[in-house]
């Protein structure tokens, strides 16, 4: 793509409009196409974000008992869990009973924490809290009440998505081949035949202007115009596939290395379900696995 955009540049420098258009409308219909497929990711997953907005039961204006969406919790309301019930924030709890909360998800255990109100050392881990609620678990059994100390970015659950977004992007094997690929096109083929067409020109002392553009519009039919868009269609295909399995990917390139696994490593806690396990042997045409442990 960085290739044509170039061409594109030096064509329209030359005032080769109609081939500098050629060039450009190549590279439109590319982007637009992978444009538009990681949008649909996108507007699916915001969907989503919509449908699981929680509400939670306060206690405001003087001991008054209220129902507001969890995105109105500010630091220092005192929330009621019950069972059932998503903890919306972090929250140190002061009052239980019977309260066992689902923290899966934070902390990887599968078995449902106990939670007490009694005060703990500030330097327990995190998993040991049991005076705390956090945000993102689930309330399995019994009652609470606590006090909001931490919301959005700022819990633990939080936390852990914006080291997500920070994390460095690994390429995926078909990202890696592709710039590999890009780099043999842009060295070998497409500079190598240009300057050599380029040279031949000089020598036999044809128009300057003429010879350049044979250079280039020769550079420009070796690269496969076409490969991008086949790439993101065939991408795309595969991740319709997931959708219908209820699973999203927002990137298309993910899709081209979940197909290239062949082994998933979990601990104790970690299980694949019937359908995750129908996906993967989907897209990676039989998956091999055996448990070790308990």
């Amino acid at each position: 793509m960085y290739i044509l955009v170039a061409a594109g540049a030096v064509t329209a420098l030359l005032q080769e409009w109609v081939d500098s258009g050629v060039i450009f409308g190549v590279v439109i219909v590319n982007v637009i196409v992978g444009f538009m497929q990681e949008s649909k990711a996108s507007r699916a997953i915001e969907s989503l974000a919509k449908m699981v907005t929680t509400e939670s039961t306060v206690i405001r204006s003087g001991g008054k008992k209220m129902r507001i969406n969890s995105e109105e919790l500010v630091p220092g309301d005192i929330v009621i869990l019950r069972s059932g019930d998503k903890v919306p924030a972090d929250i140190r709890l002061f009052n239980v009973r019977d309260l066992r909360i689902d923290e899966s998800a934070l902390t990887g255990e599968s078995i449902s924490a106990d939670k007490i109100a009694d005060v703990l050392s500030v330097d327990t881990v995190v998993a040991d809290r049991e005076n705390m609620a956090y945000a993102g678990t689930m309330v399995t059994h019994g009652q609470g009440v606590g006090i909001v100390v931490s919301i959005g970015d700022d819990t633990e659950t939080g936390k852990i998505s914006e080291k997500m977004h920070t994390a460095e992007e690994i390429a995926t094997p078909l990202t890696r081949k592709l710039a590999k690929f890009s780099k043999l096109l842009l060295y070998v083929i497409a500079g190598g035949l240009a300057a050599i067409t380029f040279v031949d020109g000089l020598i036999q002392d044809l128009n300057l202007t003429d010879t350049f553009m044979a250079a280039v519009a020769l550079a420009v039919a070796v690269i496969p115009e076409g490969l991008p868009a086949a790439v993101t269609i065939t991408l795309s295909i595969a991740v319709n596939r997931m959708a219908k399995k209820h699973s999203i990917i927002r990137k298309l390139p993910a899709v081209e290395a979940l197909g290239s696994t062949t082994v998933i490593c979990s601990d104790k806690t970690g299980t694949l379900t019937e359908n995750q396990m129908t996906v993967v042997q989907i897209l990676a045409g039989g998956i091999r696995y055996k448990v070790t442990g308990t």
